[in-house]
């Protein structure tokens, strides 16, 4: 035995000793804020998100200051969620490719205002009637059909500036379809960040609330992954890579940090994951009735970064940004 030569509690024994001695560490620059802009929302009339604590729904302008705010502390990058009114809603989802959309418009008013990385999620579920990620016949969603509805969004997205386009939809060939068309209109620099790794995950639930999302009819498991499966996940990255897709995604993280530790090793691309929703409402929740204190943030985003991750989308950016 090694004892007492060796004691690992030597490199533990002050607050000094053990940060020299850290080995993962979370960096502003890793963040990602998620934020929900919602059209038809006056200036100053942000909208509670009674399933997300402390997250709110903005008008466009509310939600570019509130981005200011964060950049100010040290934020670098935020995702784009958008929702249309209810009444726009249609069975191919054309709000989400509408040229004068929610999301589009935050994209200029941002990139005119800020200097924040835009990263833009490309889906049709909040802008369909149906709740669905691509097009739907006789109960069925569609995948061929579906991409070049997808592929309309991604360019218009583009085309307002977004710098990094990222689609969650799920749809069999799509990150090459968005390729494609972003070639096809001299939008090469446009990187795309693919949620290789989306499962079909009960942790959605949150964010499905707030951006009234849920599906009319049945569920996302012919396109969604899976959460038993995780070769499966190598092979979805492994099709995004050949594709094009610059970044990979693995969304959930918390429930999932095998699959980011894997899909870490297997690829040499860049890796984000997604702290979602209900992972998100369910600290939160924890820490307001003192079941748990703050420490669990920190913690838990640790456990992703420490699995492999180099980028986190999360909720808990707000809350960490100026603490880090």
């Amino acid at each position: 035995m090694n004892f007492p030569v060796t004691r690992l509690r030597r490199l533990r024994k002050s607050p000094q000793i053990r940060d020299i001695f850290k080995e993962t560490r979370l960096h502003k620059d890793n963040l990602i804020y998620p934020i929900f802009v919602k059209k038809g929302l006056k200036n100053g009339e942000k909208e509670e998100i009674p399933t997300m604590p402390d997250e709110f729904r903005y008008s466009v302008d509310d939600a570019v200051d509130y981005l200011k705010t964060l950049e100010s502390k040290g934020l670098k990058s935020t995702i784009i969620f958008g929702m249309p009114l209810n009444n726009e809603k249609d069975e191919i989802g054309s709000p989400a490719f509408d040229k004068y959309g929610i999301v589009q418009e935050t994209i200029r008013k941002l990139k005119k205002e800020t200097n924040l990385v835009v990263i833009s999620d490309v889906c049709l579920c909040q802008y369909t009637s149906h709740g669905h990620c691509g097009l739907v016949k006789n109960g069925e969603i569609l995948n061929d059909e579906s991409l070049e509805y997808l592929s309309k969004v991604a360019l218009s997205h583009a085309e307002a500036g977004a710098d990094i386009i990222a689609p969650s939809d799920m749809m069999d060939g799509r990150v090459l379809a968005i390729r494609e068309i972003l070639d096809e209109n001299e939008y090469y620099n446009v990187a795309i960040m693919s949620y290789s790794a989306k499962y079909a995950s009960s942790f959605y639930n949150p964010f499905r609330e707030a951006v009234c999302s849920s599906p009319s009819f049945g569920d996302r498991k012919t396109y969604q992954m899976d959460p038993s499966n995780l070769k499966e996940a190598i092979r979805e990255s492994e099709l995004d890579i050949i594709e094009g897709a610059d970044v990979l995604m693995v969304k959930p993280a918390l429930a999932y940090l095998d699959v980011i530790k894997t899909l870490k090793l297997e690829f040499n691309l860049p890796l984000a994951a997604y702290n979602v929703s209900g992972e998100y409402s369910m600290l939160k929740s924890a820490i307001k009735e003192d079941y748990l204190t703050e420490d669990a943030i920190f913690e838990s985003l640790l456990s992703i970064k420490r699995a492999g991750a180099d980028l986190i989308i999360t909720h808990f950016a707000k809350d960490i940004i100026d603490k880090i």
